[in-house]
């Protein structure tokens, strides 16, 4: 073999690029990394949250601006400041505590406001501007309002605006909600009761992990519900004491009551490839033959769970059927199949939507509609089928049979079959046939609808008077908590006897007095559960409840996903590592 300069193996381009990521908690020096041709850089900036203000009626401090950037150009040497958290007024009359700016070559975020000041002069009782603004004090007879957010203005949003106090001097005297970068600060209650809670912050996952920056301090009270902290390290107010601080490196607003702001933030994220024939060994590639390199291999287990069908909007219509269950493991022995051998890298996940509702005022008799497929790798989970609905308002048509799917949806009243499961079919299988609707004359005794199938079981049929149960869905543990995933939704009865939504998510059916009826109950969200059959031609069906994606890998593997808000990464007490999709985004599997 040649010569590559004492690598052993053939050179080539690394295809999978490394990254970097350079966290300031303080003012610094930014250089560059090596190795490296980054073009377009992930920047995050985060400025330091404004005090709370000071007295018992003080206004939480408004969270620091956040603003993110790409394609700035950097160089060694660039100058990263760090703001500082605003520091609360120490007496009456005194300026708000506003936080500082945080800087990274052109991108500036301005600090969160400050506090409004209780029994202060009429320039500070209101919340401050800033990136996001201070909450206004409890002071005078009239609300003294938050702070503007977004000061000065950019786009996008780096703020939201402060909440206003409640102007009920010797009452309670609450303060307002300082503002957050992802919403606005609460107002107090007026008379006042509680104070207002801060806004929240913005999630980013620049780091790998998801982290909430920039949340609003909460208000203070004299006597009453102080105000909490915003998510994203926003101080909460108390009831006749000091505010809670903002959270450190968060941008964080302090709470009423003079909590100092928390620090800000500044994240750089890098992303290059190194030189021909330079390798990552220990993560990227393994050496399993001579001259042969192939991407290290890992065994991922899973659990991929389709969007539940919606019930039908109908005179007693079946309830949907819940979306295709399947997984390799953790879950009962007839339904697991076998886990998957993936290489490192990308992979993108699809989470299914729940079937949408039927409206009944709007389309009566309508059969519920199906959920969404998910995906992961070559395994797909078909989308639960719609309830079966009745196709004439005069009752002397044939009934529709629910729709097929990954369980299929039950049938209507008068004797309309339940739809087929398993559609289309895998192995082991995703789900069961729906329930049949149950013939019976208008009237007292008027029967039910069927239910839509679950992952263990089919849909109950209608009975005289009532809906079928939707069929029970499957346990599992590839979270470490035993939880049930996709149970059929109930079919809808007369009379006061729906059919039950199964176990695992599935949403009751519709029932109430001939006429007036019921709605169909939703499917549970993130569990692939069937909606309910909504009873009376008036009334809506219960829409499906969205899918689920779950990855499980040995602890010799990592784990990511984006976009944050789609994504939880956690680690079993075993060691495995868990990657938890409640909506669609990009997995990244690595090594240690």
């Amino acid at each position: 073999m040649a010569g590559n300069g004492g690598i052993i193996g053939p050179t080539k381009d690394l295809n999978t690029p490394k990254t970097k990521v350079t966290s300031f908690t303080s003012s610094g020096t930014f250089n560059v990394a090596t190795c490296q041709s980054t073009t377009a850089p992930e920047i995050l900036v985060v400025a330091g949250g404004g005090a709370g203000g000071h007295d018992a009626g003080g206004g939480g401090g408004g969270g620091g601006g956040l603003r993110t950037a790409t394609c700035v150009s950097i160089t060694n040497g660039m100058t990263v400041t760090v703001g500082g958290g605003g520091s609360p007024s120490p007496g009456s009359p005194a300026p708000n505590g506003n936080g500082s700016v945080s800087t990274f070559g052109p991108v500036t975020s301005a600090g969160g406001g400050g506090g409004g000041n209780e029994n202060s002069t009429a320039a500070i009782v209101q919340g401050a501007p800033g990136g996001s603004g201070g909450g206004g004090s409890s002071s005078g007879s009239t609300p003294k309002a938050g702070g503007s957010g977004n000061t000065p203005p950019v786009s996008p949003s780096q703020g939201n605006n402060g909440g206003a106090g409640d102007g009920q001097p010797g009452v309670a005297r609450a303060g307002g909600g300082g503002g957050g970068a992802g919403g606005a600060g609460a107002n107090a209650v007026v008379p006042g009761s509680s104070a207002g809670n801060g806004g929240n912050g913005t999630a980013n996952d620049i780091t790998g992990s998801c982290v909430t920056y920039a949340g609003g301090g909460g208000g203070n009270i004299c006597s009453g519900t102080p105000g909490a902290g915003g998510p994203g390290g926003g101080g909460a107010g108390n009831a006749g004491s000091a505010g809670t601080p903002g959270t450190t490196n968060t941008g964080g607003g302090g709470g009423g009551r003079a909590g100092n702001g928390g620090p800000g933030i500044v994240i750089v994220k890098e992303s290059f490839k190194c030189a021909s024939g330079v390798w990552d060994l220990n993560t990227v590639l393994d050496e399993v033959a001579s001259n042969n390199w192939v991407k290290r291999e890992v065994t991922v287990d899973y659990l991929v769970v389709a969007g539940g069908g919606s019930g039908a909007a109908s005179d007693i219509g079946g309830g949907g059927g819940a979306g295709g269950y399947r997984a390799s493991g953790y879950g009962p022995s007839p339904l697991q199949g076998s886990a998957l051998t993936l290489n490192m890298g990308e992979y993108a996940i699809t989470v299914g939507a729940g079937g949408a509702l039927v409206p009944g005022p709007a389309a009566q008799d309508a059969n519920g509609n199906d959920g969404s497929n998910s995906v992961f790798s070559t395994i797909t989970s078909a989308g639960g089928g719609g309830g079966g609905a009745n196709i004439s308002p005069s009752f002397s048509s044939p009934c529709n049979v629910g729709r097929s799917g990954g369980s299929g949806g039950g049938g209507s009243y008068k004797s309309a079959a339940g739809a087929a499961g398993n559609t289309p079919p895998t192995d082991p299988p995703q789900g069961n046939p729906g329930g049949k609707g149950q013939n019976a004359p208008i009237g007292p005794s008027s029967a039910g609808a069927g239910g839509g199938g679950g992952a263990t079981a089919a849909g109950g049929c209608g009975a005289v008077p009532s809906g079928g149960a939707g069929g029970a869905g499957a346990p599992n543990t590839i979270l470490g908590p035993d939880t049930t995933y996709a149970g059929g939704g109930g079919g809808a009865g007369e009379l006061g006897n729906s059919g039950s939504g199964g176990a695992g998510g599935g949403g009751a059916g519709g029932s109430g007095p001939n006429p007036g009826g019921g709605v169909g109950v939703a499917g549970t969200a993130n569990t692939g559960g069937g909606g309910g059959g909504a009873d009376g031609i008036n009334k809506d069906s219960g829409a499906g409840g969205s899918g689920i994606v779950v990855v499980r890998v040995p602890s010799s593997f990592t784990l990511a996903g984006t976009p944050c808000a789609a994504f939880c990464g956690s680690t079993h007490p075993g060691g495995d590592k868990i990657g938890k999709f409640t909506a669609s985004g990009t997995l990244t599997i690595g090594g240690a």
